[in-house]
């Protein structure tokens, strides 16, 4: 019954949050420099996210050819500059990481 109780609350609260900004939204204008700057937003959070996903390895910085999430963040990157493409872009940046570190585990 606790339990029950913990998640009706936590639903509940995080309800009212959400929809008081919703209902307010009609009555704040937010300054065009502002709205310009919040485009900005998920890029910057999806970089945050994953840079450090891709480059730590255990806590240590692993910049080289022996990281093979850093060659799959590579060909993704490059796949993706050059297709514009999301979905081929997740399944070949995928397919260079699983190839390079099959690649990896081959070798040594």
């Amino acid at each position: 019954m606790n339990e029950f109780l913990l998640i009706s609350g936590m639903a509940l609260v995080t309800f009212a949050i959400r929809y008081s900004m919703f209902g307010a939204s009609n009555r704040i204008k937010l300054p065009p420099a502002l709205l310009n700057a919040l485009r900005y937003v998920p890029p910057v959070v999806l970089t945050a996210i994953v840079v450090p996903e891709v480059l730590l390895s255990e806590g240590t910085l692993q910049v080289s050819y022996m990281n093979a999430r850093l060659v799959g963040a590579i060909a993704a990157g490059i796949i993706g500059g050059l297709t514009q493409n999301l979905l081929l872009t997740i399944v070949l940046g995928m397919a260079a990481f699983f190839g390079w570190q099959g690649m990896l585990a081959f070798l040594g």
